[in-house]
């Protein structure tokens, strides 16, 4: 029996824009409707199951701004998303961002449109089609750092204006430790360890109670603090730390009368005195106080060219320590960050203040 084939013939009755058509169509059959917001929910209640809840709640963010750009254009289902809409998309979100956190937000966006593919919600292959900034090696690493001089400027201000206020300790227990923020979130009063040989903190690890810490139990660790962050911390405990739980039955370290501190508060708080203007010190942009925004409004202290978030002041300690010669694995043990991180991440001393360290270890040693 003679074979036939007819598909070649069909081709050619159809014009090349009437065949792409058409296979448009067959994919978009292929396709479940969906709310971009829906599959938010669906992929962050996936990602539950096999992350910590920080991540999810860092996806939730990030991905909320795409979210609220696809109301913007009335986009109500994820089929209709185009390679185009996501160039529009990175041009909108890119505004007034670094090139690193433009790369973390397309970077992310990426991963949610892959899962969407997996529930035939976008068009097959769309997340290869998302962009996100090429940054060169060592280029993604943010040298914004408190360095000791400005960390003590800051600390001599709150200790004389503010002194054992919730907002003088958080800046205590972040300067004077280095601990992440997260960590000085989970603190209790119980792990304050003032009365033993050698008086402490002790971060633990708690997210059965809204407490987790970077690295789990592994991050876990008592922090020796000296008799000076010792008196602040008796004196706020003693008279300022308002008689609280939180919705654990826990008594949180930093507290306001609602509870445990909120990490989003400990930030303001942290961009609210790393403002040059608050403690006397001159604006960097010349700005007037009485017209910048920064000043007028704590909400919008993040914007003063200045302020930082709390990661230089952790930053600005780790270096302090390298500098004055602590082994980086002492550093690494008490910061719970590992070496290589440290070399890539934290020390900020110039290749000459690393040379000069390094003759001082080999006199001494010789």
């Amino acid at each position: 029996m003679a074979r036939t084939n007819d598909a070649p013939a069909l081709a050619e009755d159809l014009d090349a824009e009437t065949l792409v058509r058409q296979l448009q169509e067959a994919t978009d059959s292929t396709l479940e409707p969906i709310h971009p917001e829906e599959a938010l929910e669906l992929y962050l209640e996936d990602k539950a199951r096999e992350c910590r809840k920080s991540t999810v709640n860092s996806h939730r963010s990030r991905l909320g701004f795409f979210i609220e750009w696809c109301a913007d254009r009335e986009l109500d289902n994820l089929n209709d998303i185009s390679a185009r809409d996501l160039h529009e998309y990175r041009v909108w979100r890119r505004e007034g961002l670094s090139v690193a956190s433009e790369k973390t937000q397309m970077d992310t966006l990426r991963v949610f449109l892959e899962w969407c593919e997996t529930i035939d919600a976008v068009q097959p292959g769309l997340f290869k089609k998302v962009k996100s900034p090429v940054i060169p090696d060592g280029g993604n690493v943010d040298d914004t750092v408190i360095h000791t001089d400005e960390a003590n400027e800051i600390l001599d201000h709150l200790e004389r204006y503010e002194y054992a206020t919730v907002e003088h300790v958080v800046w205590v227990i972040l300067a004077e430790t280095g601990m992440r923020m997260g960590a000085a979130h989970a603190l209790d009063v119980r792990d304050y360890q003032h009365d033993s040989e050698q008086p402490h903190l002790t971060v633990r690890h708690r997210p059965e109670t809204d407490t987790p810490i970077k690295n789990g139990q592994n991050g876990e660790r008592p922090i020796a603090i000296d008799p000076d962050v010792c008196a602040v911390l008796d004196d706020y405990i003693k008279h300022r730390r308002p008689d609280v739980t939180d919705g654990h039955g826990r008594e949180p370290l930093l507290a306001s009368s609602q509870g445990r501190l909120s990490k989003s508060t400990i930030r303001t708080y942290v961009y609210k005195w790393s403002r040059p203007c608050v403690i006397g010190q001159p604006c960097p942009d010349d700005r007037e106080p009485d017209e910048c925004e920064a000043v007028a409004n704590l909400d919008q202290a993040s914007k003063c060219p200045a302020s930082v978030t709390p990661h230089p002041i952790r930053r600005g300690y780790i270096t302090r320590l390298l500098g004055a010669g602590v082994p980086i694995d002492i550093v690494s043990e008490r910061c719970n960050v590992s070496p290589g991180v440290i070399e890539e991440h934290y020390d900020v001393r110039s290749a000459d203040e690393k040379m000069r360290q390094r003759q001082d270890v080999l006199r001494n040693a010789l």
